[in-house]
């Protein structure tokens, strides 16, 4: 098990525009600080850049809301554009109230907003920026770039800043894992004590990535990508490495909505 871990946020990532290789922008910005990547190292980049990277900045002025985007619109005190898209990326709506609107993400999350953002965005025009397509697809396919120009086998890990039911405040959690073990599930095993662990599973990726949002911030820091170094491996039978939509409760075990 992990006794200590070392978290280093990388000074040299440009802003990232459609089409970059972040791949390749990573292992730049890793060598100009001065460092190595190493096998079993985890690379934490946030959600913004890979978005970017992946043409998700969509003009606000190219949308047109329909009649439910309206409506909603109406009674949350939101922009009808961006409801449209928020619409767009969800599969249902879990609660609205003036200034908030929850919803179930096509992917599965529950988040405001589809996770939707004109945070550190840039650009002219009312630019909003996507969540990725597929963040589990967007980690593999960035582990097996660097795997095939270095030969090194790190993880990657995609972090986004979520709100959380009773707790004020945002924190960093993963929503694309690759090469992680990103649930450790501790069921069948014993505590201190002897007593068997019926229901403890561990959210690694997640709370790899609140450990990197530390760094990486939720402002104007400019430092998106965060190398995680000492997190030794877990037993393997356990905690092999999984996606991050592991963590996803399925809705049948949600009590809460």
């Amino acid at each position: 098990m992990t006794r200590s871990l070392s978290l280093h946020a990388l000074d040299h990532v440009p802003l990232i525009e459609a089409g970059d290789d972040l791949a390749g922008i990573v292992m730049a910005g890793i060598k100009r600080d001065g460092l190595a990547l190493e096998d079993g190292d985890i690379l934490v980049l946030a959600q913004k850049i890979v978005s970017k990277a992946e043409g998700r900045l969509v003009d606000l002025k190219t949308v047109t809301p329909g009649p439910e985007a309206l409506e909603l619109a109406a009674d949350t005190d939101k922009d009808p554009r961006l409801v449209e898209l928020i619409l767009s990326e969800s599969r249902g709506i879990v609660r609205r109230v003036p200034g908030v609107l929850i919803t179930e993400h096509r992917r599965g999350w529950i988040m405001a907003n589809a996770g939707i953002d004109a945070s550190n965005v840039g650009g002219e025009g009312e630019h909003v920026l996507l969540l990725p397509v597929d963040p589990d697809r967007s980690a593999a396919d960035i582990r097996a770039a660097i795997a095939e120009r270095l030969g090194i086998r790190a993880g990657v890990a995609i972090s986004d800043s979520f709100g959380r039911p009773w707790r004020i405040g945002t924190a960093g959690v993963a929503i694309g894992a690759a090469g992680v073990p990103s649930l450790w599930d501790q069921r069948g095993q014993t505590d201190l004590f002897g007593r068997d662990l019926k229901v403890s599973q561990q959210a690694i990726a997640d709370e790899l990535a609140a450990a990197a949002s530390l760094l990486q911030g939720q402002g104007g820091e400019g430092r998106p990508v965060v190398l995680v170094r000492g997190f030794a491996a877990l037993p393997a039978a356990s905690a092999p490495a999984r996606p991050a939509a592991a963590l996803l409760r399925a809705v049948e075990e949600d009590l809460f909505r």
